[in-house]
């Protein structure tokens, strides 16, 4: 079995206000770089959010106990300096971001202007196992037309700067400002894929090769193909059911080169659609289908990518799970719709009612989404997550 891992980019908050506080530095203080080892911890882009790392992991279970460990010493740190993280891949509150002290960082802002200065955002990336680089580039090419699905699951940004933004993943918008983010076309070999990259790195436009932003890439530090599509998840049993699904996707790409099976060379320009799409609808109507790209309800083609990872799924034992994990999400909605139903009943106790159609939520509805999106991150992140000593994954500092 595969083993697989994560990164979850959590935003440092106001208990109270609901304000991004800027706070890795103190957060991290007496940390090393890359310092992760120990800790899992480390800094991104914005001083307002804190990286978690797991290990290498084999099982749902030992996933879902490294994701809670990560929140929890996360969120033991904030406490201490009165702050909490919340699981959420936009700030619903308009706030200045500060830049993590950093020469790339630095080159970042002065290269990007805007882009990198507004670019507060949560994502949730999963690596998972390859033998060499040439399986990685097959799994890129057979499983870039079904990520899309992963953001309608994990959709978490409704609201931006203090607005509704009428997108369930909103981080999907603002980074795909980046540019080399978005879907690739099929590589077809490794070469290919080195030469696209020194192609890109030639034109000057991006510092280094941190920043091929692909939906998917080759891991420049680990034996993996990290899947970056994702909206930080609200909850963590989500998260850890995305990343089963994701390494049920790689697995099922590799056994289709092994049987011989080409990969989809849907255009490049039909998967935009199907990521602008997903990003904007999420669960709440519908999704282009991967098996032919046009519109179907969001809850059958989530359930088409269960049913075509399902040999995988079953041969590991996950395929009960993994239908549990999915009929509660679908029931629940993802943590975009949590977001809203938040706002709303803050609204509700505070004898509001719901807003006039298209009028934005007060700053305290927004404040108390960010109280829930708080409590949510760290439920079930007991005394035994914070116990387990085992060291993490180590990566380069990267946005």
């Amino acid at each position: 079995m595969r083993t697989f891992g994560v990164e979850e980019e959590l935003l440092i908050v106001d208990p109270v206000t609901g304000m991004p506080l800027a706070l890795a530095d103190a957060l991290l203080a007496g940390q090393e770089e890359p310092g992760k080892a120990e800790t899992g911890l480390g800094h991104e882009l914005k001083l307002e959010q804190i990286e978690t790392q797991t290990r290498p992991c084999h099982s749902y279970a030992e996933l879902l106990h490294q994701i809670h460990r990560g929140r929890a010493m996360a969120n033991d740190a904030a406490r201490h300096h009165g702050a909490r993280v919340a699981a959420i891949a936009t700030s619903p509150l308009a706030s200045n971001t500060h830049t993590t002290p950093d020469p790339r960082y630095a080159e970042m802002l002065d290269r990007f202007g805007i882009i990198a200065t507004e670019q507060l955002t949560c994502g949730f990336h999963v690596h998972t196992s390859v033998e060499s680089p040439e399986e990685g580039v097959v799994v890129l090419d057979h499983i870039r037309d079904k990520l899309a699905v992963l953001t309608a699951l994990t959709a978490n940004s409704p609201y931006w700067r203090g607005l509704p933004t009428g997108f369930d993943s909103y981080r999907t918008q603002a980074w795909n400002r980046w540019p080399t983010s978005g879907p690739s076309a099929v590589f077809g070999s490794l070469t290919a894929y080195r030469r696209i990259v020194k192609r890109l790195l030639e034109t000057g436009v991006i510092l280094d090769e941190g920043m091929i932003y692909f939906d998917a890439r080759i891991s420049r530090n680990h034996p993996t193909v990290e899947v970056r599509v994702a909206d930080v998840c609200l909850r963590a049993e989500d998260a850890a059911l995305v990343a089963v699904l994701v390494r049920a996707l790689v697995e099922t790409a590799s056994l289709e080169m092994l049987d011989g099976v080409e990969p989809t060379h849907v255009p490049t320009a039909l998967l935009r659609m199907a990521s602008w799409q997903a990003s904007s609808s999420g669960l709440r109507g519908k999704l282009l289908d991967f098996g032919d790209f046009r519109p179907a309800p969001a809850a059958d083609v989530v359930w088409a990518l269960v049913d075509y990872v399902s040999p995988v799924l079953d041969d590991q034992d996950e395929l009960a799970l993994v239908k549990a994990g999915i009929s509660k999400l679908l029931e629940r909605g993802n943590g975009a719709q949590e977001q809203r139903d938040a706002a709303m009943r803050y609204g509700d106790r505070r004898g509001h009612g719901h807003n006039p159609p298209g009028s934005p939520p007060t700053g305290e509805a927004l404040a108390a989404v960010v109280g829930h999106a708080a409590r949510v991150t760290v439920r079930g992140a007991g005394a035994d997550a914070r116990k387990d000593p085992a060291p993490m994954l180590t990566m380069v500092r990267r946005p």
